[in-house]
């Protein structure tokens, strides 16, 4: 049989409408109807830890050291190189040529716990106007904002009198965006002096650097080089609009400092938190080489603790417990840990007069922090001495601290704990989004009785479903949150991981928190936080989800009063993994709603499931809130395919 080629075009646009309509059948088959029942009456509920949800925070992908802290230069003492001199002071960089300034590090700083000190050599009898020196482009460019003010801190010592620029500069030698002289006397500067001084910013960029330099002919050390904004958030140093995107989380609690930073991939590089504390000039900073750059403990111990309190939460502590990625202390001399780790308490808890607690006060804080959490160790359970270290340290702290609640690093959701615990660390990464929505149901079974359970860190990861924080991942982790609200009578805390990622250094993917110099954005995951941030304290009703999917969809209803009005609403939650719509029938008992009006519907949904938010479309991906139609004890609401839909009903 032969065919025309007009033949072939009109049998060819046939057989795709036939196979266009077998296919929408198919999607209409799918687009299923589910029922959910609800039971909002007096006295059906149970009230949800006011624990639930908090945040984990951990000096990872650059999160602390150039991004929450605010602190803008980059190895500000010259330690970063090591102690073998003369060392390399990346990431600073010499103003001049070679003929007219030489610079290397030696060990003679004024401070013991931190000796490297940076000398210049002057050697131009009539430099250039613009003054040889050093020049140091923070983390990725200094963002440089005009009419804002900077405090410039430095630790200098000359041979001679002292006369040296400070500035901000676009990088590579452009505009000045703000300058200030430094001056001394031979005799003022010929030992080490600490001097200050204010920039005020004329122009702006996110591309700054920062630069010392001089005209005059001689020698000079510098040290301890410190340039942070003057509107950090409270005034203690945390970058304002990243600890305003924590804030709106509202949450319960913070975990610090790590996670694997407190670890180390050897001991020698664990966090320690003796180093972490008392003027940040005298801390010795260090090498955290798990994830392979130095910080200088400017967010120390204390700044944790201080944090927590400034955004309303619970510290949970977690140390080191003799225990490294690759070495271990054995239990028979643990006891130098458990001091320190006692003394870390003191240090938080204890009277001003108390040896660590006056520490503190002399840091400016008086007052006790609220410190009822700890955790020991971070993912040790396994290693060969943590049971026995473990035990040392839980009868130390429950002697001296008995109200202090401890956590295991041993999960216990589906065997009993071998020792004594309030609470077990649950972590889970999957990398399939199937898995991580399955995840709800993990604590189903679980025994009530023993340690609850905290979910200190959770996230759907991998290159092909979660990439740099796609919708796909974000709805199986709000299908797994909708779980842990399920068996909040067991599961008392839970945090995503990591929380903050500088987009320069992504150490690990995805992040809840995306950020640069001069801009931040929430991925996807950071939105279904934002989305369970009212559970926290609320009462969870008793519902009955019947599906004919019953691994695509999943959904929760919690009651809870509005702080502002004092009335009680009811609030929704269903999460939808599938890539059909859900026509969700709703059937509420023991709750009538006064205000049908002003009852929303707030749906987390995109195009594509591997949709992502980017600098570029920061917004991409954000809840998106409507008048929810029809509202009353009987509805029929549209829950779309990939997407986690929250409705609000108002008494």
């Amino acid at each position: 049989m032969t065919f025309s080629k007009a033949s072939c075009s009109s049998i060819l646009r046939l057989y795709l409408i036939i196979v266009s309509c077998i296919a929408f059948q198919c999607n209409a088959d799918h687009n299923h109807t589910s029922t959910l029942v609800i039971d909002a009456s007096d006295g059906s509920g149970r009230p949800i830890p006011n624990t639930l949800f908090g945040i984990f925070f951990e000096e990872i992908n650059h999160a602390g050291t150039g991004g929450l802290w605010a602190e803008l230069v980059n190895n500000r003492g010259f330690e970063a190189g090591g102690t073998k001199v003369p060392s390399n002071i990346d990431p600073w960089t010499i103003v001049g040529t070679e003929s007219s300034i030489v610079v290397q590090t030696e060990l003679n700083s004024c401070f013991e716990r931190n000796k490297v000190a940076l000398r210049i050599d002057v050697l131009c009898d009539y430099c250039s106007s613009d003054g040889v020196g050093i020049s140091n482009p923070g983390f990725w460019g200094m963002n440089i904002v005009e009419g804002r003010k900077y405090k410039v801190v430095l630790f200098v010592r000359s041979i001679g009198p002292l006369n040296m620029k400070v500035s901000f500069r676009k990088a590579a030698g452009g505009q000045i965006l703000a300058s200030s002289n430094i001056k001394g006397s031979a005799l003022e500067v010929s030992k080490w002096k600490r001097m200050e001084t204010t920039l005020v910013a004329h122009a702006s960029s996110s591309n700054s650097v920062l630069t010392l330099t001089t005209t005059q002919k001689g020698k000079i050390w510098l040290d301890q080089i410190s340039a942070m904004p003057l509107d950090t958030f409270k005034g203690h140093g945390f970058r304002s609009d990243l600890v305003d995107m924590i804030v709106q989380l509202k949450p319960a609690f913070l975990r610090f400092p790590g996670g694997c930073f407190i670890e180390g991939h050897r001991l020698k590089n664990a966090f320690r938190w003796k180093d972490s504390v008392g003027p940040w000039e005298q801390r010795p900073g260090h090498f955290g080489d798990v994830w392979n750059y130095w910080t200088d403990n400017g967010f120390g111990y204390f700044e944790g603790l201080q944090l927590a309190e400034d955004i309303g939460a619970r510290p949970v502590w977690v140390f080191n417990n003799g225990i490294s990625h690759t070495d271990e202390v054995d239990t028979r001399v643990i006891a130098p840990f458990v001091q320190e780790a006692l003394d870390g308490i003191e240090f938080a808890r204890g009277t001003s007069t108390s040896k660590w607690g006056s520490l503190r006060a002399s840091m400016g804080h008086p007052q006790p922090f609220d410190l009822k959490y700890v955790g020991v160790g971070n993912e040790d359970c396994e290693k060969l001495n943590y049971h026995g270290n473990y035990l040392a340290f839980y009868y130390a702290i429950r002697q001296a601290y008995p109200d202090i609640q401890i956590i295991s690093n041993c999960d216990a959701s589906v065997r009993p704990l071998a020792h004594p615990a309030d609470l077990y660390d649950y972590h889970t990464y999957p990398n399939d989004a199937r898995h991580m929505f399955s995840n709800a149901h993990v604590f189903d079974k679980t025994p009530r009785h023993g340690p609850k359970a905290f979910v200190s860190e959770y996230a759907l990861v991998g290159d092909n479903q979660a990439r740099h924080g796609t919708l796909l991942g974000a709805v199986s982790e709000a299908g797994f949150l909708i779980g842990l609200e399920t068996n909040s009578d067991h599961v008392v805390m839970a945090s995503y991981a990591p929380l903050f990622v500088n987009a320069n250094d992504r150490k690990w993917n995805p992040d809840a928190i995306v950020f640069n110099s001069n801009g931040a954005y929430g991925t996807p995951s950071y939105w279904v936080q934002y989305m369970f941030r009212e559970s926290n304290g609320a009462t969870f009703l008793n519902s009955q989800l019947q599906t004919t999917d019953p691994n695509s969809v999943v959904a929760s209803a919690i009651l809870l009063q509005n702080p502002q009005n004092k009335k009680t609403y009811l609030k929704i939650k269903i999460a939808n993994i599938g890539n059909n719509q859900v026509n969700l029938k709703i059937s509420i008992k023991g709750f009538g709603s006064s205000n049908p009006s002003e009852s929303t519907k707030t749906i987390l949904t995109s195009e594509h499931a591997l949709d992502e938010n980017s600098f570029s479309n920061p917004k991409k991906i954000t809840p998106q809130q409507s008048q929810l139609q029809s509202s009353g004890n009987e509805m029929n609401v549209i829950i779309p395919p990939i997407s986690l839909t929250v409705l609000d009903m108002f008494r």
